[in-house]
C-alpha cells in the first residue's frame, strides 16, 4: 500500500472554471473532516468541495451538488488506480459560467486528482509497531546494540525509550524487546526512503 508524504495543492483552469486541488495524508475520519472544514472556510465563495477519499478499508466520495457521478466517483477512481490509501483528495471548484456537461466534469476532476498526484512524493506504508520500553542502566548496552530508531529517551531511576519498528524488524528483536515493553500501540509507519 501507498500514501502522500505531504500536501500538494494544485489548480487548473476548464473553461473558465477554477479546479484547486488538494491531495493529503489523513489517518483518521476526524483529519478528513478537519481538513474538509479548513479548506470550505479558506475558499468559503467556492461552488463545489468535491472528495474522496481512502481510509485502509474504508472508501467514501461526495460529488457535493455535481450531477450524481461526475465529480467524487472519477477522484476516488483515480486514487484506486494509483493503489493509494489514508489519502484525501479534495477538488474545489470555482464555477466559471460554462457548463462543462458530464463527460467534461468526469474528465476534469479525474485530472485534477492525477495531477495532483503526479506532484506527490508517494511513499510505502509498512505495519509496525510503537514501543515503550523501560529498563536498568546496566542494560543500556544490550538495548543500544538493537540499533533502534529511537524517537524519545528519558533517565530516571531507569531508561525509557520510545521507537517505531517494523513489524519484521520487531520479530526478529522480539525476545529481547519483549523483556522490557512497557506498553505497545499497533500503528502504521510510513517508510521515510
Amino acid at each position: 500500500m501507498k500514501t502522500v508524504k505531504a500536501e500538494v495543492i494544485n489548480e487548473i483552469i476548464i473553461n473558465k472554471s477554477r479546479f484547486i486541488t488538494i491531495l493529503s495524508y489523513v489517518s483518521s475520519k476526524e483529519e478528513v473532516n478537519s481538513l474538509l472544514e479548513k479548506y470550505k472556510k479558506i475558499y468559503k465563495d467556492a461552488t463545489h468541495y468535491c472528495f474522496a477519499y481512502i481510509l485502509e478499508s474504508t472508501e467514501k466520495y461526495n460529488d457535493d451538488g455535481e450531477p450524481a457521478g461526475t465529480a467524487g466517483m472519477p477522484i476516488l477512481n483515480v486514487l484506486q488506480k494509483h493503489e493509494l490509501t489514508n489519502v484525501i483528495c479534495l477538488v474545489i471548484r470555482y464555477f466559471g459560467g460554462i457548463k462543462l456537461g458530464a463527460g467534461g466534469l468526469v474528465r476534469a476532476y479525474s485530472n485534477s486528482a492525477s495531477l495532483a498526484i503526479k506532484e506527490a512524493k508517494i511513499t510505502d506504508i509498512i505495519n509496525g509497531f510503537n514501543v515503550t520500553i523501560t529498563f536498568p542502566y546496566d542494560k543500556q548496552k544490550t538495548i543500544d546494540n538493537l540499533k533502534l530508531d529511537i524517537k524519545d529517551k528519558s533517565f530516571t531511576d531507569k531508561i525509557t525509550y520510545n521507537f517505531n519498528i517494523s513489524k519484521e524488524d520487531y520479530l526478529n528483536k522480539k525476545d529481547i524487546i519483549d523483556k522490557y515493553l512497557t506498553y505497545k500501540i499497533e500503528i502504521k509507519i510510513l517508510k521515510t526512503d
